[in-house]
C-alpha cells in the first residue's frame, strides 16, 4: 500500500483551474518533492491531502484512508505545516506545543521524544512569544508543533521560505532524522539545493503533473524552468556620489545590541546586498535607514538627510518593499498604484500615464482589474516592487523580496531591479538566495550586530578562499556566538 495515492483529482477556483486530472503515488517512508513554479498547483494539493479542501473531481487517499470520507482518520496520523507559519503569535513556544497537542487529545510529554531533537534547540525560549523568535526558529517550533501528536506522514508547504541558509540546512538535517524513523515527509520548495535532497519529485505546472523521477532528471528535463541562464549585467554602472553614509550605528534593546557599531556607504546606482543569518541585525538596521526606528548611536544619512532627525524626509525619498508585500490585498492592481501614487503626491495626469507604462512593462494589461489576492506570489513581487519605485525614489529597500519564488520568476523580477538601477536607482536589497548575492555590485555580511566581512561578490570569494558566495555566507555565519533570537 501506498503512502499517498492521487487519482485523477481536479480543483477549480472560479475560471481558473488548480489542479487537472492529477495523478500520483508516493511510497511510505519517502522524502518525496512536490516542484513547480507559482501557481501551479501545489498549495492547493497539499490541502486536499490534509483534508482542508474537497477536489472537484477524483479521488485521493492517505494511508489507505480516504481523503473526503474517512476526514478524521486522516487528521489523526498527518502533520500539516503550511506556506504561512501555522503558528499562534501571541502565545509563547510552551504554550504553542500544549495546544497543538491537545488539538490532536495528546500531551507534549507523551509526544516528547518524537520532537526532542528539535525542540532542544529551542526549548530555553519556551518562554519567548512565537511572534519575538527569528524566523529560523519560527519554523523549528512549527515543525514540531506538526509532529508533536506523532504523525506518520508530514507535509510541509515551503518550510524554509525566508530562512537563511544555515538554518535551512540544519531543517532539512532534520527532514532526514525523519525519513530515517519511517516518516513519510512530503515537502515542496523553491529552493534547489533542497531538491536534490529529496527521492523522487513531482514536477507541477499549470495545474498538471509534468514528470516523475529523480531530482536529477527532472531539473534536467525542465531545466528552462529550473535553472534558466543568469542575467546579464555589467556590474560597474554605479556612480560616484554615496546616497547611503553610516558611520558607527548602533541600535540596542536594554542591553542586547542588535546593531552593534556598523559602518559603511553605498553608491547611487548601486545593487548592495545586504546578507546575514536570522537574526544578525540586518532588518533593524535596515529600519533606521528607513525612518522607522532611531538609533541608539552613531549617524547616518540617506539620501542626503540625518537618520536622526529628519525620517520624515527619508520616507518622501525612498521606496521600501517588506517581506509581507506593502499591498493591499483586497484593492484591485490599479487601486493599488494609485493609492501609493497618491501617498507619494503624485498628480493625477503622471500617475494616468505611468500606471499604462507599468502594466506595460509588466504585461498586466488584462488583470488591471483584478484583485491582488487572486495574484499569483510571483506577480504580487513584481507588482510590489515596481509599486514601491513608481514615484522614482533615490533608493529602494527591499527586505528578502523574492522569498519562496521559482528561478524563473526570480530571474525576470531581478531584471526589474537591474532596470531600475541603470536609471540610477540605489537598491539595498537583503535576501537567502546565495545565487541572488552573486548579482550585487557589493555586499555586506552581518554576524552577530556587526559587518563581518563587505566586498564584491569576487573580492570575498577570493579572500575566503570559498567557490560561491553560499560557502562565504555558511562559512562566516557559523562564527555567530549569540543566539538568533
Amino acid at each position: 500500500m501506498y503512502a499517498i495515492e492521487i487519482n485523477h483529482i481536479s480543483k477549480s477556483y472560479g475560471r481558473v483551474k488548480a489542479l487537472d486530472d492529477v495523478s500520483l503515488t508516493i511510497d511510505k517512508g519517502e522524502l518525496f518533492g512536490i516542484i513547480g513554479p507559482d501557481g501551479a498547483g501545489k498549495t492547493t494539493l497539499f490541502r486536499i491531502l490534509t483534508t482542508l479542501l474537497l477536489p472537484d473531481a477524483g479521488t485521493a487517499a492517505v494511508e489507505g484512508f480516504n481523503t473526503v470520507t474517512q476526514m478524521k482518520d486522516i487528521r489523526c496520523r498527518v502533520g500539516y505545516m503550511p506556506g504561512r507559519f501555522s503558528l499562534y503569535q501571541d502565545l509563547s513556544v510552551e504554550e504553542n506545543l500544549h495546544f497543538f497537542a491537545s488539538l490532536f487529545g495528546t500531551t507534549v510529554a507523551e509526544g516528547y521524544d518524537s520532537i526532542s531533537a528539535i525542540y532542544s534547540q529551542i526549548e530555553p525560549f519556551r518562554h519567548r512569544k512565537a511572534g519575538a523568535l527569528s524566523g529560523g526558529m519560527k519554523q523549528k517550533l512549527a515543525l514540531c508543533c506538526a509532529l508533536v501528536h506523532q504523525p506518520s506522514v508530514l507535509f510541509l508547504d515551503e518550510p524554509t521560505t525566508g530562512v537563511d541558509p544555515v538554518s535551512r540546512k540544519e531543517l532539512w538535517d532534520v527532514l532526514a532524522l525523519l525519513k530515517q524513523r519511517g516518516i513519510t515527509v512530503v515537502v515542496s520548495t523553491p529552493y534547489l539545493d533542497e531538491v536534490l535532497r529529496c527521492q523522487h519529485v513531482a514536477f507541477l505546472d499549470k495545474g498538471q503533473v509534468q514528470g516523475v523521477d529523480t531530482p536529477e532528471i527532472i531539473l534536467e528535463r525542465f531545466a528552462n524552468i529550473f535553472n534558466p541562464p543568469p542575467v546579464d549585467r555589467d556590474r560597474t554602472g554605479t556612480q560616484d556620489d554615496n546616497v547611503i553614509e553610516v558611520e558607527h550605528l548602533v541600535k540596542a534593546f536594554g542591553t542586547f545590541h542588535a546593531v552593534d557599531d556598523i559602518s559603511f556607504s553605498v553608491k547611487r546606482g548601486e545593487i548592495f546586498g545586504f546578507l546575514g543569518a536570522n537574526g544578525a541585525g540586518k532588518t533593524t538596521a535596515m529600519h533606521m535607514l528607513t525612518g522607522l526606528n532611531q538609533p541608539t548611536s552613531g549617524t547616518g544619512t540617506v539620501a542626503g538627510y540625518d537618520i536622526r532627525t529628519q525620517h520624515e524626509q527619508i520616507k518622501k525619498h525612498i521606496g521600501y518593499m517588506s517581506q509581507r508585500f506593502s499591498l493591499y490585498d483586497d484593492l484591485t492592481v490599479a487601486e493599488n498604484i494609485r493609492l501609493f501614487a497618491g501617498i507619494y503626491g503624485m498628480n493625477d495626469r503622471d500617475i494616468a500615464r505611468k500606471t499604462d507604462e507599468l502594466l506595460r512593462r509588466l504585461q498586466f494589461e488584462d488583470h488591471k482589474t483584478d484583485l491582488v489576492s487572486s495574484l499569483p506570489l510571483g506577480w504580487k513581487q513584481k507588482l510590489a516592487f515596481s509599486v514601491s519605485i513608481f514615484h522614482e525614489p533615490d533608493i529602494v529597500f527591499l527586505d528578502e523580496p523574492t522569498g519562496g519564488v521559482d528561478p524563473a520568476t526570480r530571474r525576470q523580477f531581478w531584471q526589474l531591479i537591474y532596470d531600475a538601477a541603470e536609471r540610477g536607482i540605489t537598491v539595498f536589497v537583503t535576501t537567502h538566495y546565495m545565487d541572488e548575492a552573486e548579482y550585487c555590485n557589493r555586499i555586506s555580511i552581518m554576524v552577530d550586530g556587526k559587518i563581518s566581512a563587505i566586498g564584491t561578490p569576487d573580492e570575498l570569494k577570493k579572500r575566503f578562499r570559498q567557490p560561491d558566495m553560499d560557502h562565504v555566507f555558511t562559512l562566516l555565519a557559523r562564527q555567530a556566538k549569540r543566539s538568533a533570537n
